[in-house]
Parts: structure tokens; C-alpha cells; sequence
């Protein structure tokens, strides 16, 4: 007997709940799908199904088995998959997750080589801050900026997030500018809280090359960067943005930096993706992808100075985010 043809009838008979409709779908004739089945039952030791002239059912037994079979399948599936998908390139849906500000300025407005150089891979983003759950929510692969918490996920350091302290000139000129950490205490933050958990992230600062932890007061909390920049806009108090989300800012002087010799830690930023011995090539491609197109860029790897227009994808997303400050200053003028 067919160990390998075993299981794929057993499936089959399974998923369509019928003898007469499997051997229909697999091209058997049924005494041939019965006969199987029985001799697997045989050679198994075991009852796999409960049979009427009515009604099929899995026994405890078969439950098991039938598990065991759906993942060898699928094993034997995707491996033969990928190696078909090698001879002709990339090719599928692709789902991803990463942050809102790191899609924005930097992914979106490089997706069009993505597109060139992978027409058949059809891409589905998601962005936001929230943690998505890649098995529960059938995300490919995410770009994840902090240490990774999860066990599960094969993660590829892409760059590095440096952070900065600012606020805008009439808060400090409210506030005073702090020259120490302790002048922190007379002074308010916008507050970042975790999606998750709904807890606000402690600040930190490196003094003698360790970080240390602060906490800040503050009345305003957002889970969302750019309601956190537009909130220090407001004059809610200072915060803690990653650098190239705000450069623009800074040198409109719209914000400005405090505290430049307390500088926050920098935040690791990986992409990752589920654990599997047969990484797809669509995923493969994507990571390679950002990869290359992250190293191109100084900022994300801790360097800010000429590195704007490099960092925001050729520029493109560097113009985007100045087009929306100077909008929002007309607004301002106008308003």
C-alpha cells in the first residue's frame, strides 16, 4: 500500500465527508477509495471512521490521524510549492504589517520597485501600531521596531531607530528649557501608550552610556505617532518621536530639541516573519528588499546629518512630509 496516496484519500474522504464524492474529486474508482481506507484501518490497528449508509464521522482515532495527515500534506505541499515558485519567481499574495510613520515616509514611496522587480506578487499593507498577530490574522511578515517578545518569529535586523527630545519654542518658552534631567520635573509630556496593554511607555534617557528610565507627567495619551507629533504641535508637552519622523519639523523650527546630551536609546528595528524551514520566496523577496532598501539609508541606521532625503525613500517621502507641514501652515494662516 500507498503510504502517501493513504493519507491523501483518508483527507479527501474527510474534508468532503463522502466516500463517492472523494473518489470523484481524486479520479479513483470508489470500491478503490474503500478499499484504501479499509487498509489503512488494517494496517493503522485502529477504526478511523464511523460509517453508515447515512452518516460519516471521525473516530477519537481518526481525529488524530487526520491532523497528523492535514500537516505532512501541507508540509509536502508548500516544500513542493516553493521550489516551483524558485523556477518562476515571486509570485502570490503577500501580506504585511508595519508602522504607520515607516510606511508612510519610507516603504510607500519605494513600493514601485517592489512592483517592478516582483509584478506578480500582489501586496496587502497594513499599518498601524498595534502588534497583529501574524498566525491569527494570516500576516505574512512585519516590520517591528523595539526588542521582540515573541518566541516564534524569525526576525532580521533591518536598522535603528534613534530617537530624539523636542517640543515647540512656545511650550519651552512656557516650560523654560530644561538644562538636566531634573529639570524634567516641571515639565509635561505627550504620553505614548501600548496598544496592548494600555500602559504609557516610560521615557529614557543615556547618561554615562546607560540608558536609564523616566517617567514623565502629562494629561494627553495617543497610541499613534502621528497624533503624538500633532499633540507636541499643540503644545501638550514634549516627546520622544523617532528622529526622521520630525527632521522636517526640526528644521522649520516647528520643534526643537532638549536635552541633546541626554539622547534616548536608540530602537533596534527588525523585519520578521513565522519560523518554517521553507521560507517562501515571496516572503524571501520582501525581506531581502527591505533589507537593501533600509541599509541605503544612514538615518535608520543612527546617522541624521545629510541622510533626510536618503532615509525618505529618494526624497519622495522627505517632500511628502514637507508638503503636509506647509499645508498645514496655510491652514494655520488662514484659519
Amino acid at each position: 500500500m500507498d503510504r502517501f496516496q493513504a493519507m491523501q484519500v483518508f483527507t479527501r474522504v474527510v474534508d468532503a465527508n463522502s466516500f463517492t464524492r472523494a473518489a470523484e474529486m481524486l479520479g479513483l474508482p470508489r470500491a478503490t477509495v474503500t478499499t484504501i481506507i479499509q487498509s489503512l484501518e488494517a494496517l493503522l490497528g485502529v477504526r478511523l471512521l464511523n460509517r453508515t449508509t447515512r452518516r460519516l464521522s471521525l473516530t477519537p482515532d481518526g481525529a488524530a490521524y487526520y491532523e497528523h495527515c492535514a500537516r505532512i500534506l501541507g508540509e509536502v505541499e508548500e516544500t513542493e510549492s516553493s521550489f516551483r515558485e524558485v523556477a518562476r519567481g515571486p509570485k502570490g499574495r503577500l501580506r504585511i504589517d508595519v508602522p504607520s510613520p515607516i510606511g508612510r515616509l519610507v516603504l510607500i514611496p519605494r513600493l514601485c520597485e517592489f512592483r517592478a522587480r516582483y509584478p506578480e506578487v500582489e501586496l496587502v499593507i497594513g499599518m498601524g501600531d498595534r502588534m497583529v498577530d501574524l498566525v491569527r490574522e494570516a500576516v505574512d511578515c512585519v516590520i517591528r521596531v523595539g526588542d521582540l517578545q515573541d518566541s516564534t518569529l524569525v526576525a532580521r535586523r533591518i536598522g535603528t531607530l534613534k530617537l530624539i527630545t523636542c517640543a515647540t519654542p512656545d511650550y519651552l518658552a512656557r516650560y523654560g528649557v530644561p538644562d538636566s534631567l531634573d529639570d524634567l520635573e516641571r515639565h509635561v509630556a505627550v504620553q505614548y501608550f501600548s496598544p496592548r496593554t494600555g500602559r504609557n511607555f516610560d521615557w529614557d534617557f543615556v547618561v554615562d552610556g546607560q540608558a536609564l528610565p523616566f517617567k514623565m507627567n502629562g494629561s494627553v495619551s495617543v497610541n499613534d505617532m502621528d497624533a503624538y507629533i500633532a499633540c507636541a504641535l499643540q503644545g501638550f508637552g514634549m516627546i520622544q518621536p523617532a528622529r526622521f519622523t520630525v527632521l522636517p519639523l526640526l528644521e522649520s523650527g516647528k520643534l526643537v530639541e532638549v536635552l541633546p546630551q541626554f539622547s534616548p536609546s536608540p530602537m533596534p528595528m527588525s523585519v520578521a516573519y513565522m519560523q518554517n524551514r521553507h521560507l517562501s520566496p515571496k516572503v524571501r523577496a520582501f525581506v531581502d528588499w527591505v533589507a537593501e532598501l533600509f541599509g541605503a539609508c544612514p538615518l535608520l541606521g543612527g546617522v541624521d546629518q545629510g541622510a533626510a532625503e536618503c532615509c525618505y525613500a529618494g526624497g519622495a517621502g522627505y517632500n511628502t512630509l514637507r508638503n503636509e507641514i506647509a499645508f498645514q501652515n496655510v491652514v494655520e494662516q488662514t484659519g
